[in-house]
C-alpha cells in the first residue's frame, strides 16, 4: 500500500480500477506555405469541425448534468471564435506559417497571458486554452482524441491533465474516480468533476508513472488522498467513509430554504461569488441569499475593445433582476499590468501585484471607470447593486471615488437617464493596510468585504504562486487572523456591515471565528452554500467567542490549526 496525496477537488469516496488514459501525440513538422489561402481555408474548416463536436460534448453534459455546466463547454467556442484571437492566428498563416504554428503560437501567447495574473479564475482559462489547443490541432493532424466514454463500470481515470472536453465524454454511472497529475480545485474540469458527482484528487505529481492499468485503488476526493492496492481493511474504512458521506450529502439537503443562522439564533446573510453574469443561475440554484462579489473584469477580457457602458449596463442589470431584490455585490474594475488586455495600455511591470493596478488605474482613467459607474447606478434601478473598490489603501482613495461618482450622478441627472441616487459604496479589504486603518476608512464606506485570499498574501509578503513560500499563505497564520479581527471590530464600530468574499469564508475551521468576530455576511462559491449554512448552524456566538478567545492568544498557524480541526464539529 502506497499513500499519495493531491487537491481535493470534488469530494466522494472512489474505489476502483485503473485506467491510465495516454497523452495524445500532438507533435509536428512546422513548415513554411506558400499557398496561404488554402491553409486559412484548412484552417477555417478544422475550426468549424471543432465548433461542431464541441456543441455536440456541450449537448450531452446539458443531458446529463446540467445547462450552467454545459456552458463551461461552449465557452471554448466562444474561445476561438474571438476576432482577436482568429485575427492573430490568420494573421500568422497570412505570413507564411503553417496552421498548426499559428495556432500553437497565438494559444501560447494567449495562455501565457493568463497565467501570469496569479489570479485562479483567470489562470484557469489558460487551461481552456490548452484544451482548444490540443482539440485543433487533433484535428489539423488527423488524430483521435481520447475517449472515454465507454469505460467500465467502476474506472478510475488516471491522466495527465483531465480536460473539459474529455470531462464531457464521461459516463458518470461508470467512473468511480478521477486522478490527474495537474489541474487545481477552481479548474473548470474541477467544476465538472463536481457537478457529476465525482470524486477527484488533481496535481498528485508524478502519479502517472506510479499507477498500473487494471490495479485497484482507493480516491478520497474530500481529503486529496490516493491509496494504491489497498488492504481489505481498508477497502472495508472506505466504503463506510463513502455511505457516511452519501449520507451527509443527502442531510445538508435539509438546509435548503433555511435562515443563515447561529446555533443561538443570530442571523447572518450567506451570499455567492461570480464571476460573469450567466453564474447567477449557479447562486439561485444552490440557494444563495445574494452576491457577495461578482468580478467584472472578466467584461473587459472576454472583449477585443473596451465594453461600452450599455454593454456594462446589460450585464449588471441582468444580475440585478435575477437576484430579484437580493445584494448584489459588484466589483468595480481590479486589472493591472499582469492581464494583458491590448486596448487598456496596461504597460508590463517588474512587479504588478504592488503595481498600478485595481482602483490606482481606474481613478487615473476615468474615460475607462466612468462608463462603468454609470452602468452601474443605471443598473441598480432594477436591484439592490452595491458598488465595492478594489485594492483601497488609503482614505483619498475612497473619497476620490466618491467624487467621481457624484459627478456621474450628475452628469445622468442632467441628461434625464435613471438612475439610483443612495447606492452604497464599500471597500474590498485586502490590503496590509486596510487591516492597519480600517477605524480611518470605515469613515468613508458603506460597508466593508474582506478579501482573504489576497490579504493573506498581502500580509504575509507570499507569492501564492511561489511553492517555495506557500507554506506561508494561510489564513491561520496570527498575522492574518488579527487583520481580519481588526477590520470586522473597526466595521462594527463604525456601524457598516461587513462580509468576507475569500475562500476562508467557506471553511469550517474558519468560520467558528468568523462568527466570534462578529462578521455580517459570507460570500462563497455556489457549490458551498448548504455546507457553510450547517457550519454557522452549529456554533453558538459565545461558543465561538470562547475557541476564539484561546485561539488568539496562540503564536503560530501549526498551533491555530491544530485546535481549530481539535475543536471541528461534523
Amino acid at each position: 500500500m502506497i499513500m499519495f496525496k493531491g487537491i481535493a477537488a470534488s469530494k466522494g469516496i472512489g474505489i476502483g480500477r485503473v485506467l491510465i488514459v495516454k497523452e495524445q501525440d500532438l507533435t509536428y513538422e512546422a513548415r513554411t506555405v506558400i499557398d496561404t489561402h488554402a491553409e486559412a481555408e484548412r484552417f477555417s474548416a478544422a475550426v468549424a469541425k471543432f465548433t461542431a463536436d464541441t456543441e455536440k460534448k456541450a449537448e450531452n453534459i446539458e443531458k446529463s448534468v446540467g445547462q450552467k455546466e454545459a456552458e463551461i463547454i461552449r465557452g471554448h467556442i466562444l474561445m476561438i471564435q474571438d476576432p482577436f484571437m482568429m485575427g492573430e492566428i490568420e494573421k500568422k498563416i497570412k505570413d507564411g506559417d503553417c496552421a498548426e504554428k499559428a495556432l500553437d503560437e497565438i494559444c501560447s501567447m494567449f495562455s501565457a497571458m493568463f497565467m501570469s495574473t496569479g489570479d485562479e479564475l483567470t489562470m484557469q482559462r489558460a487551461t481552456d486554452i490548452e484544451d482548444i489547443r490540443k482539440g485543433l490541432l487533433s484535428i489539423l493532424l488527423g488524430r483521435e482524441e481520447a475517449d472515454i466514454s465507454s469505460c467500465p463500470c467502476g474506472t478510475v481515470i488516471a491522466v495527465g491533465d483531465l480536460t473539459p472536453s474529455m470531462t464531457a465524454g464521461i459516463n458518470k454511472e461508470n467512473i468511480a474516480a478521477i486522478i490527474t497529475e495537474t489541474g487545481g480545485y477552481t479548474s473548470h474540469s474541477a467544476i465538472l468533476a463536481r457537478a457529476l458527482e465525482i470524486p477527484a484528487v488533481l496535481s498528485v505529481d508524478g502519479i502517472l508513472s506510479k499507477l498500473s492499468g487494471g490495479q485497484e485503488i482507493i480516491v478520497d476526493g474530500s481529503k486529496g488522498v490516493v491509496i494504491d492496492n489497498p488492504s481489505e481493511e481498508q477497502k472495508a474504512e472506505y466504503s463506510a467513509k463513502r455511505e457516511k458521506y452519501l449520507a451527509d450529502k443527502e442531510a445538508l439537503r435539509a438546509f435548503i430554504g433555511r435562515k443563515t443562522e447561529t446555533a443561538d439564533g443570530a442571523v447572518v446573510e450567506l451570499c455567492c461569488n461570480i464571476g460573469k453574469p450567466s453564474d447567477v443561475h449557479n447562486v439561485t440554484e444552490s440557494d444563495g441569499e445574494g452576491i457577495g462579489l461578482f468580478r467584472t473584469e472578466f467584461l473587459f477580457m472576454d472583449s477585443a475593445s473596451l465594453p461600452s457602458e450599455e454593454e456594462q449596463f446589460e450585464a449588471y442589470s441582468k444580475v440585478a433582476k435575477a437576484m430579484n431584490g437580493k445584494p448584489v455585490i459588484i466589483r468595480t474594475l481590479d486589472i493591472g499590468g499582469d492581464k494583458d488586455v491590448p486596448y487598456l495600455g496596461l504597460e508590463s511591470e517588474d512587479n504588478p501585484f504592488l503595481g498600478y493596478r485595481a482602483v490606482r488605474y481606474c481613478l487615473s482613467r476615468p474615460d475607462v471607470y466612468k462608463p462603468q459607474l454609470r452602468a452601474l447606478l443605471r443598473a441598480a434601478v432594477y436591484g439592490d447593486i452595491r458598488i465595492m473598490v478594489p485594492l483601497v489603501t488609503t482614505v483619498e482613495e475612497m473619497r476620490q471615488v466618491k467624487t467621481l461618482v457624484e459627478e456621474v450622478k450628475a452628469e445622468l441627472e442632467s441628461e434625464g437617464i435613471e438612475y439610483k441616487k443612495d447606492v452604497k459604496i464599500g471597500a474590498m479589504a485586502e490590503t496590509a493596510a486596510a487591516g492597519v486603518i480600517p477605524d480611518l476608512l470605515a469613515q468613508e464606506c458603506d460597508f466593508f468585504s474582506i478579501g482573504t485570499n489576497d490579504l493573506t498574501g498581502y500580509t504575509m509578503c507570499v507569492d501564492r504562486g511561489n511553492s517555495k513560500v506557500a507554506y506561508l499563505y494561510s489564513a491561520y497564520n496570527p498575522a492574518v487572523l488579527r487583520m481580519i479581527k481588526n477590520i470586522i471590530t473597526e466595521g462594527k464600530k463604525a456601524g457598516i456591515p461587513v462580509g468576507m468574499c475569500g475562500e476562508a469564508a467557506a471553511d469550517p475551521l474558519l468560520i467558528p471565528m468568523l462568527i466570534a468576530f462578529g462578521l455580517d455576511e459570507y460570500s462563497v462559491s455556489p457549490t458551498s452554500v448548504l455546507a457553510a449554512r450547517r457550519t454557522i448552524s452549529q456554533w453558538g456566538v459565545e461558543e465561538a467567542k470562547a475557541l476564539a478567545d484561546k485561539v488568539m492568544a496562540l503564536r503560530t498557524e501549526k498551533e491555530v490549526r491544530e485546535m481549530l480541526e481539535a475543536n471541528a464539529k461534523n
